[in-house]
C-alpha cells in the first residue's frame, strides 16, 4: 500500500494560488505533494479556471469517491476545464476518459510536468504510460508555513518493485526510483528557510531509497546526511516504512539525532504469518515485532503506528486473533485499519473472500485495540514537557505523531515549534498549556 500514512477519505483541497485554479487530492501523503506540483505545473502552463482531480487506486473506495468529486466539481464549475490524473487514472483511463465532465486524463509521469496543462495540447484527451521514465517525483513549490500547511512534505522516492497480492498501486506507479541526495537536501534547505520546523520524507517505500542509485546508499545515509547538511532543520520525519528493512545508519540516526521525529508509521498489514504469506509481504511477524524492539533498544520513547488489513481472503478466526494480539504485543499507538475490498487485476482478488459483516467486525474490534492502546500512551505523556509543531492556533502535533490541543502561546504561528507541558488527555489527544 503506498504510503500508508493517512489515506484520505475526502479529498484534501489545494486552494487556488490564482482565481480558478484548484487541485483535489485523495490518498497518500506522496500524492499530496504531488498535487501541490501539479498545481504549480498547471499554473505555469496558464490555466486560469481548472479543477484537477488527483485521484487514489489503493481501494475501490478511493475510486468511487474520485468519480463522485470530479461529478460535483462540474456542477459547481460548469465552465473549468476538468483534468483527471493520479494513481487511478494512470491504471484505468479509459474509464475517467468515458465521463462526460472529463475534458483530459494525464498519467502520473505527466501530471507535475511542465507543458501537460498548456491548451495546445486540448485535443489530446488522454496521456498516461512513460512511467519508469519518469523522474521520482515533480518539483514541489517552496510555500511558507502561513500559505496553509504546517509542515513540507519532500519526495524522496517513487514506484515499488515488490508485488503484494492485494496492491494494485506498482501499476500506476512503474518501477521504484529514487530522488538524489542533493536534490533533496537542497529542497529542504530551501523548506527550512520558508520558515519549516517540521519536513517529512514521502514515497511509495521510502526504505527503499537509493537502491537504484550509484553506490546505493541507504534511506539512513540520506537522513544523516539531510540532519548534517540542513542545521536549520528543526525536526525531520519519516512517512511510512516497511516492515521488512530498516538499515544499521537508520537505527543510528534514532540513536544519535533528537531532531529525527520519535515516530515510525509501519506498513505491517497483518500479525498473522500464514496471512502475511498469502499477501506475499516480505517480513513475518517475528521480524516485525523484531524491529519495532530494535529501534526502542535506541530511542526509548518512539512510539509505533501501523497500517493494518481486517478480513484479508482466507483470513479465520485465529489469523485475525493473532492480528489483534499483535496490537498489544508491538505496543502500536496509532492504527490505519482497512476492511478489505477486492483490487480488480490484483492475485488476492481471486482469492475464497471473508464474508462482508465478518470483515466489519474484525476491523471494528482492530480499531477499539488501536484507541485502547493510544489512550494508554496519552496517560504516559501526561506531566511532562514536550516541543510540538502548531498545525494551526490552538492544535499542534507532537515528535510521537500525538495530537495535542493547547492553551496559550498567543502568537505561536502554525508551521513553528511550541513548548508545552501535558497536562492531560480526552483519550484522542493530549491537552496542554503553552509557556
Amino acid at each position: 500500500m503506498a504510503d500508508g500514512t493517512l489515506p484520505m477519505v475526502a479529498p484534501s483541497r489545494s486552494a487556488p494560488q490564482r482565481p480558478g485554479v484548484e487541485v483535489l487530492t485523495f490518498g497518500c501523503r506522496l500524492n499530496a505533494y504531488e498535487g501541490d506540483a501539479a498545481q504549480a505545473a498547471a499554473l505555469a502552463d496558464g490555466l486560469t479556471d481548472a479543477v484537477i482531480v488527483n485521484t487514489c487506486a489503493v481501494t475501490n473506495e478511493a475510486v468511487r469517491q474520485a468519480r463522485q468529486a470530479i461529478r460535483k466539481a462540474r456542477r459547481e464549475r460548469p465552465g473549468a476545464r476538468l483534468i483527471v490524473t493520479g494513481c487511478a487514472a494512470e491504471i484505468d483511463p479509459a474509464a475517467f476518459a468515458s465521463m462526460s465532465e472529463v475534458d483530459q486524463v494525464l498519467g502520473n509521469a505527466f501530471k507535475s510536468q511542465a507543458g501537460a496543462y498548456a491548451l495546445t495540447l486540448s485535443t489530446a484527451r488522454v496521456r498516461t504510460g512513460g512511467l519508469d521514465r519518469a523522474p521520482p517525483s515533480g518539483s514541489a513549490t517552496l510555500q511558507s508555513p502561513s500559505a496553509g500547511r504546517a509542515r513540507a512534505y519532500v519526495a524522496v522516492q517513487n514506484g515499488c518493485d515488490h508485488a503484494c497480492t492485494f496492491c494494485i498501486i506498482p501499476t500506476g506507479r512503474g518501477h521504484s526510483r529514487s530522488t538524489p541526495a542533493g536534490e533533496v537536501v537542497s529542497e529542504i534547505r530551501g523548506l527550512a528557510s520558508a520558515g519549516f520546523a517540521e519536513v517529512v520524507l514521502t514515497g511509495v517505500d521510502v526504505t527503499s531509497w537509493g537502491a537504484d542509485l550509484p553506490g546505493k546508499p541507504t534511506l539512513g545515509q540520506l537522513v544523516g546526511r539531510i540532519l548534517k547538511l540542513c542545521p536549520d532543520l528543526q525536526r525531520l520525519r519519516l512517512s511510512s516504512v516497511d516492515a521488512a528493512e530498516l538499515d544499521e545508519d537508520l537505527l543510528r540516526a534514532f540513536a544519535e539525532e533528537e531532531r529525527l521525529a520519535p515516530y515510525l508509521h509501519l506498513s505491517i498489514q497483518a500479525g498473522d504469518d500464514l496471512v502475511l504469506k498469502r499477501m506475499k509481504r516480505r517480513h513475518d511477524r517475528g521480524q516485525a515485532l523484531s524491529l519495532i524492539a530494535a529501534v526502542r533498544r535506541v530511542r526509548p520513547d518512539t512510539a509505533f503506528g501501523a497500517d493494518l488489513i481486517a478480513g484479508f481472503p482466507t483470513e479465520t478466526d485465529a489469523q485475525a486473533d493473532n492480528t489483534l494480539a499483535f496490537v498489544e504485543e508491538a505496543g502500536l499507538t496509532h492504527l490505519h485499519v482497512f476492511p478489505y475490498s477486492p483490487r480488480p487485476g490484483t492475485p488476492a482478488a481471486r482469492m475464497p473472500p471473508v464474508a462482508g459483516p465478518v470483515v466489519k467486525a474484525r476491523a471494528a474490534r482492530l480499531r477499539a485495540a488501536g484507541e485502547a492502546r493510544l489512550a494508554t500512551h496519552l496517560q504516559a505523556q501526561v506531566g511532562r514537557t514536550i516541543t510540538a509543531v502548531v498545525e494551526r492556533p490552538g492544535l499542534a502535533r507532537a515528535g510521537d505523531f500525538c495530537e495535542v490541543a493547547f492553551t496559550g502561546g498567543e502568537g505561536l504561528s502554525p508551521g513553528g515549534l511550541a513548548a508545552l507541558r501535558i497536562e492531560g488527555h480526552d483519550r484522542k489527544r493530549l491537552i496542554a498549556k503553552a509557556f
